[in-house]
């Protein structure tokens, strides 16, 4: 009974291998931003506090909806109303009601983006916070980024080889180490590739924001394994 060959996974000295990493890095426009909207109402008893509070989102809501198309999604998140107690001897006194609602906006249209900053911006007790900018997922850019990637491994392997005076002669296997925007909107918290606007009402409407959008940055990585011809040594 014969056994089979031992696996060589560094090659042999007829079929070497040259394993490599290939990066590309790309500076692309963004394709979308996000905003968030907050909404907040103060009042002496719950159900005046709840109704100004119901008013103030739906007038934030009809606003966002009203540019139409140039609003690709639109989200209520939080919603909270609490108690502001105040201390009168011993006994605790509800002194008013605070509400606040929470609404993401994200849009594609970043000349409609400036105009309906501002306009939020002069509501009652609304306040605006953002852009984030950013890539959809399905963005070409992402495949650029991988293909420059193997590219640049395909690459750096043919010149190891042709130091030593060999060819490439076959792929033995490509790791795909991930390629996404640099500037993902979860990471937007921690302050990297993130504008922050906060904006207080107005009594007279101002002009709409000027907003330069933020390259976005891709970065793609693989590493890869050749067989080559023996090397001339």
């Amino acid at each position: 009974m014969t056994q089979d060959a031992p696996h060589q996974p560094y090659g042999t000295p007829d079929t070497p291998r040259v394993a490599v990493r290939g990066e590309a890095r790309l500076e692309v426009d963004p394709e979308i931003a996000r905003i968030g909207i907050t909404v907040s109402a103060r009042g002496t008893d719950r159900r005046t506090a709840l109704q100004d509070l119901t008013r103030r989102n739906n007038t934030a809501l009809d606003l966002v909806k009203s540019y139409g198309d140039a609003v690709e999604k639109l989200e209520t998140g939080t919603f909270s109303i609490n108690p502001e107690l105040t201390r009168h001897g011993r006994a605790e006194r509800i002194r008013a009601y605070h509400g606040r609602v929470h609404i993401t906006a994200e849009l594609a249209d970043f000349t409609a983006l400036g105009e309906l900053t501002t306009r939020l911006a002069d509501l009652e007790l609304t306040s605006v916070d953002g852009p984030w900018w950013a890539l959809r997922p399905t963005s070409p850019a992402h495949g650029e980024a991988r293909r420059q990637a193997v590219l640049e491994a395909v690459q750096r392997a043919r010149e190891y080889a042709s130091a030593l005076g060999a060819d490439l002669s076959a792929l033995v296997e490509l790791a795909d180490l991930g390629a996404e925007n640099a500037l993902p909107f979860q990471a937007a918290t921690s302050g990297t590739g993130m504008r922050t606007m906060a904006y207080s009402t107005t009594e007279e409407t101002a002009p709409p924001l000027d907003l330069e959008p933020q390259r976005q940055t891709v970065y793609a990585q693989v590493n890869a394994r050749f067989t080559m011809t023996p090397p001339q040594l």
